[in-house]
């Protein structure tokens, strides 16, 4: 019996169904922080800064289905914006799959559990700040919401496991 690939590896983005679409999203929470693009260079700056939607606990939308009502410039990924996206993660299956990558092993889709995406260190769990509570954005500026986790790059090693004797 031939098993069969996953959806992510023989669809493109705009193939999928919404369901497909929706379990992409691997709940980090990286793309609902602020960012702040400078006006003279383009160029963007991430902040630790959540949206004020943002569950940090679960890093996931608290309002998903009016999030655009409720916040105005929240972005809706669909499959044609994103090549516009520049404030993608460098982590974000949308961008990992449109740029035809594979998504990593601890993507709930790949591991099987939500979880993984908090323990490879990808999530904004407790590394994220609350919109009313940040102050100037501009003082809350960093870099790791662009980069690459160490712990994110390779599975952990399983742990010894003693033989009965």
């Amino acid at each position: 019996m031939t098993q069969q690939a996953p959806f992510w590896k023989t669809k493109p983005l705009d193939a999928m169904t919404r369901a497909e679409w929706e379990s992409l999203c691997d709940g980090c929470g990286r793309c609902c922080l602020h960012k702040l693009r400078d006006e003279d260079t383009d160029r963007i700056a991430y902040t630790d800064v959540a949206c004020r939607l943002l569950d940090l606990e679960t890093c996931r939308c608290k309002d998903y289905a009016n999030r655009r009502r409720r916040v105005p410039d929240c972005v809706k990924l669909t499959p044609r914006r994103i090549a516009a996206v520049d404030w993608l993660p460098p982590t974000c299956a949308y961008r990992l799959v449109a740029e035809g990558k594979d998504l990593p092993w601890w993507h709930p889709l790949v591991s099987g559990r939500p979880e993984t995406v908090h323990e490879a260190g990808v999530s904004v769990r407790g590394r994220a700040v609350a919109e009313r509570d940040a102050g100037d954005f501009e003082d809350h500026v960093v870099s790791w919401p662009g980069r690459w986790p160490a712990g994110a790059r390779t599975p952990p090693v399983a742990k010894d496991r003693r033989r009965a004797g």
